[in-house]
């Protein structure tokens, strides 16, 4: 039986109380691992986006751009550890000489860990993993992407509108490609069903240099934060990187 099979299996309903609890083991597995490899990395910005969007794409240059442009203002960066808009990230980080991080997602196609990371981490289950790509993250910037990337995206304004972590910068890149999911949050709030207010829990912008200021003055100066990393060391039996 494969992994997605036990993961369907798992989904049609109730199971016997020992697979329950053997479930709840292996996610309490993978959030510890995911904690141990990541405890390091110091203050991120989470880059999400397309798996599917290659090198020499124009989204996969401007990704390269507004990464390195971060990184060199002490920030990791951090990504789904995947191809594509990840890759760019990831790479942008490395070609600047700053820290690029994932968390790869075990999939049976289209996900393979990219070569641009000083670290990263194995997860089978998208919860576990966007828990890491926000735990981390003092700041998110959207790329141009499919279902993956607005699940991540609406998720991470729900968890900001509601209050359940700070007030972290959104950024959301390339006006063009997201001019459609902008009349759509201008229908929601027409409908009463966001508040207009709601639209400012994000930038939105064409300008590489334009997102990475925001992203300073709303992670730096709000929240008093500083990305000269101590260098701590990591204990082994922890499992500690």
């Amino acid at each position: 039986m494969t992994v997605d099979q036990r993961e369907i299996q798992f989904l049609e309903g109730r199971q016997s109380r020992l697979r329950e609890f053997y479930f709840t083991l292996k996610v309490m597995w993978e959030f510890i691992k995911g904690f141990r490899t990541l405890h390091f990395v110091g203050p991120c910005i989470t880059i999400f986006g397309s798996a599917r969007l290659k090198d020499g794409t124009p989204e996969y240059k401007q990704t390269c751009e507004i990464a390195g442009k971060i990184a060199k203002h002490g920030f990791t960066i951090m990504t789904g550890g995947g191809p594509g808009i990840m890759e760019a990230a990831n790479r942008g980080a490395k070609e600047v000489g700053g820290r690029s991080v994932g968390v790869n997602i075990e999939l049976p196609f289209e996900q393979n860990p990219n070569p641009y990371m000083d670290r990263s981490v194995d997860i089978r289950y998208f919860f576990v993993r966007k828990v890491l790509l926000l735990k981390y993250s003092y700041g998110f910037v959207i790329m141009p992407g499919g279902f993956g990337t607005l699940d991540e995206f609406f998720e991470t304004i729900t968890l900001i509108q509601t209050k359940k972590i700070s007030q972290f910068p959104i950024v959301v890149m390339d006006k063009e490609y997201h001019q459609e999911l902008m009349r759509y949050v201008d229908k929601m709030i027409e409908r009463g069903t966001v508040s207009p207010s709601d639209k400012d829990l994000f930038f939105y912008t064409d300008s590489v240099d334009e997102a990475v200021a925001y992203l300073h003055e709303n992670t730096v100066d709000d929240f008093q934060l500083t990305v000269e990393k101590k260098r701590w060391k990591p204990f082994g039996w922890l499992f500690e990187k």
